[in-house]
């Protein structure tokens, strides 16, 4: 036997191939623990430690920090390598930014965003070491974004959550990833209500309010079915002046488009100041907040303040349910998406195929694939040749 100053010793079992430390339990019991060693050195230093973490525990000295430290000495007595460890706050405040290099500049500032929300939502628990974060701490944070916004934002909030603390763990620095124990929320009947197509009737009192680039932007949502942030992108070489039509890549989707550019967008565009530069944006002012990385609902909100100027829509404010912003708003059944909605409502009517409409919108269905079917452009052309012409 072996005696140390801390009275731990070593013993081996005919049985096994580790040697078994000898130590004093807490409560005062002689015990014995396998230290999965086969080294006497490395075995008796774990013996050692066990012992003195039994004794700060014997007298109330073991608090989480003492733990952590006595945990960090065993690993690193029978190891080669340091302990890791990490704060939650600081590992995942510094994440996003190393993760820059390899991901969209707003794909990064949404997963910044999230970290930002998670630790507001852990409180005093962002400063205990990351592999301490539970379960119940994630379901706390979603439950927070789940009150305020919508299932989809907690769903993708989640998604964002469960890669941020996965990194966590493929680094070693946890033995699981809380946020990976959670299913997909289903939708809420009050999450339910569909984005409807405008009326004809609407479209133009839209157009009579529009002012600025506003009535460009609206035209090309209906005459392309665009997402708001892609319209807001265009720059004059997405424009192809021989073939008198629309080539740009989708940021959400990254597939390529190419529509032509229907008679009233052509007329619109004849109206705009064209300069020299063909980097030059169709749309100065909705090009520069689309391009600010911190300004994802910027434009939305714009959008909405032409709906109440039309009488579409009532104003919002921080304090029409009493909540403020920590409660979410009701969903409303139109916005600049349902521009998409009415181009392939206008489509369909119209007796163009789903195929063509599809490949319009930048849809993808049954009913046509990018690696077997391509739809002529001419095809196209003639397709929105039947959409209404507002102008």
């Amino acid at each position: 036997m072996v005696v140390t100053d801390f009275v731990a010793s070593l013993r081996e079992k005919a049985r096994s191939p580790f040697f078994f430390a000898c130590f004093t339990a807490p409560d005062g019991r002689r015990v014995q623990r396998s230290t999965k060693q086969t080294k006497r050195k490395q075995a008796q230093a774990m013996a050692n430690e066990w012992e003195k973490a039994a004794r700060l525990a014997a007298e109330k000295r073991l608090g989480e920090a003492q733990a952590r430290r006595v945990l960090a000495d065993i690993y690193e007595a029978i190891g080669t390598e340091p302990f890791r460890s990490a704060v939650a706050r600081d590992f995942l405040s510094s994440w996003p930014e190393k993760r820059k290099a390899d991901m969209a500049a707003r794909t990064a500032q949404a997963y910044a965003q999230v970290v930002r929300d998670f630790l507001k939502s852990l409180g005093p628990r962002a400063d205990i070491n990351i592999a301490q974060l539970t379960k119940a701490d994630v379901a706390t944070y979603r439950d927070e974004v789940l009150r305020r916004t919508s299932v989809a934002n907690a769903n993708k909030s989640l998604k964002y959550l469960r890669v941020a603390l996965g990194a966590a763990y493929k680094d070693g620095l946890a033995q699981d990833n809380p946020a990976a124990k959670f299913d997909v929320i289903k939708r809420r009947e009050s999450d339910r209500a569909e984005r409807r197509p405008f009326k004809l009737t609407e479209l133009k009192t839209l157009l009579a309010h529009a002012s600025g680039e506003w009535k460009g932007i609206l035209l090309f949502g209906l005459y392309t079915g665009q997402r708001l942030k892609d319209i807001a992108r265009l720059t004059w070489q997405n424009i192809d002046v021989e073939t008198d039509e629309l080539r740009f890549v989708t940021a959400k989707t990254g597939r390529r488009m190419t529509i032509p550019l229907a008679a009233p967008l052509l007329t619109h565009l004849e109206t705009l100041p064209a300069g020299d530069d063909p980097r030059a944006p169709l749309f100065p002012a909705a090009h520069a907040i689309a391009s600010w990385e911190a300004s994802d609902s910027w434009l939305s909100q714009q959008f909405h303040g032409l709906l109440v100027a039309a009488g579409m829509a009532t104003a919002r404010t921080k304090d029409e349910t009493g909540e403020g912003r920590s409660h979410r708003r009701p969903v409303s059944e139109i916005s600049f998406h349902s521009l998409r909605h009415t181009a392939t409502s206008l489509l369909k009517k119209a007796g163009v195929p789903e195929s063509v409409a599809m490949d319009i919108i930048g849809h993808d269905s049954t009913a046509i694939s990018r690696h077997y079917t391509h739809v002529e452009s001419s095809s196209k052309r003639s397709a929105l040749k039947k959409l209404p012409n507002l102008l």
